[in-house]
């Protein structure tokens, strides 16, 4: 195995995919307000729909990921169920996207600045 492909391989690994599922009440104005303000607060941090109630951020390193999930408990609302996983960049090349019975285009990966 050369150097590039061995470098590749190890970023597969490293690069992280933070995966945000909730279910919130909007039964009254108070709980559809706490549904928006967690929606915006989840796209103020870099997090984009996938499906409904289903966000997802790409992150370059295992420690950014843990940053971003620790951010999201901050602004956690006080009731519905929140679920933060996270998986590999190689895990989610993994992942099969259907649209109907159709297979669908992969999210792209986003092309990310990092300055140092």
């Amino acid at each position: 195995m050369g150097e590039y492909e061995s470098i590749s391989r190890l970023n597969q690994y490293r690069i992280m995919w933070v995966f945000v599922f909730y279910d919130l009440p909007t039964e009254t104005k108070k709980d559809r307000r706490n549904f928006s303000l967690f929606r915006k607060e989840l796209q103020k941090d870099g997090f984009t729909m996938l499906q409904y109630s289903i966000y997802v951020r790409h992150c370059n390193s295992r420690e950014n990921a843990e940053v971003h999930t620790r951010r999201v408990k901050r602004f956690l609302p006080p009731k519905g169920e929140v679920i933060i996983f996270n998986l590999t960049d190689k895990q989610f090349a993994m992942m099969e996207f259907f649209r109907g019975c159709s297979v669908a285009r992969r999210p792209s990966t986003p092309q990310q600045l990092e300055l140092f």
